[in-house]
């Protein structure tokens, strides 16, 4: 597959805002900063389409992108720590939930985890619920440059066996900054769609 056009259509915070286009769906999870943003302006190829921080929470709503005016990449608030309000962040699981209970061309769930650390309990929550709910999932072992090439895929087996509870979830590392895995993703989006 390749991205030849992504463009930002609309951001949700209520379900009545959920956009009405009739097209299949991905959406990106993950905990705060673990690079969402930065994984679908890797994916398009374009680095100023979804925002991104150095400071964890940047988004904040459901962040819906057209691409290839064929599918949908949307992007999840991050779950966990962030610097906003008590009252914003306990906002954010309804928002979620609201959107998964409208969006009915889900065709697979991005979970991203930081291949340098551990998946924590809620990580492991979200396995838990898309398994719970039959989604296909994909595990996105983000910032790779970080550790050795060398060591990736003991990491990725760990991360595989910490969360997987027996499903064979495909997994792959990515690094936005040293543009790796992209091709990977790309092979997997397109089986999901």
């Amino acid at each position: 597959m390749r991205i030849k056009k992504a463009r930002f259509l609309t951001s949700m915070k209520k379900t009545r805002d959920y956009p009405k286009l009739d097209l299949p769906e991905i959406a990106v999870c993950g905990k705060s900063n673990v690079g969402k943003s930065s994984l679908i302006n890797l994916l398009t190829n374009n680095s100023k389409l979804a925002k991104i921080s150095g400071s964890p929470g940047k988004t904040r709503l459901v962040n819906f992108f057209v691409i290839n005016e064929e599918f949908m990449l949307v992007d999840l608030p991050g779950y966990g720590y962030a610097k906003v309000s008590k009252t914003e962040k306990n906002s954010w699981p309804a928002m979620m939930e609201g959107y998964f209970n409208v969006a009915k061309n889900l065709r697979a769930f991005l979970i991203l985890i930081d291949i340098r650390h551990a998946p924590n309990e809620d990580d492991k929550l979200m396995f838990q619920w898309a398994a719970h709910f039959g989604l296909h999932v994909i595990i996105v072992a983000t910032k790779a440059d970080k550790i050795a090439k060398t060591k990736r895929f003991a990491r990725l087996r760990d991360i595989k066996q910490q969360v997987g509870a027996g499903i064979d979830y495909p997994i792959i590392a990515v690094s936005a900054l040293k543009k790796i895995g992209v091709e990977a993703m790309l092979d997997e989006v397109e089986k999901a769609l």
